[in-house]
């Protein structure tokens, strides 16, 4: 199981999977079982950006566990939350907001430890 973070130009968090595009985030999703998911908005121009990632994972019935949203877009995240609330299973826990950074210390100390 990996924890897998979208973004394009920020750096990746410790313990985190990275996708730099909306394709590549969503063979992840496809190939591996995801704990946590954390979700840009703004994948570059010319780019799917993440409201076409989350139709996809709807559309594939590709959830993880649980799901952030970290993009500073607010109508992205607004979009990209609402389609994700409509469509997530039951188990799914979904966030409307970035990872506390207590969670990211976590992580990060888990696979420092080789737990992770």
């Amino acid at each position: 199981m990996i924890n897998l973070y979208l973004d394009d130009y920020r750096p990746c968090p410790k313990g985190f999977a990275l996708a730099r595009d909306g394709e590549e985030c969503l063979m992840m999703l496809r190939e591996s079982e995801v704990h946590i998911l954390s979700l840009d908005h703004e994948l570059g121009f010319g780019q799917m950006d993440g409201t076409d990632v989350v139709k996809a994972m709807v559309h594939e019935g590709l959830f993880a566990n649980e799901i952030y949203l970290h993009t500073s877009s607010m109508s992205g995240r607004k979009r990209m939350y609402e389609l994700l609330y409509q469509a997530k299973p039951e188990h799914v826990i979904l966030h409307d907001g970035a990872m506390p950074a207590e969670l990211l210390s976590d992580i990060a100390n888990q696979a420092s430890q080789g737990q992770g």
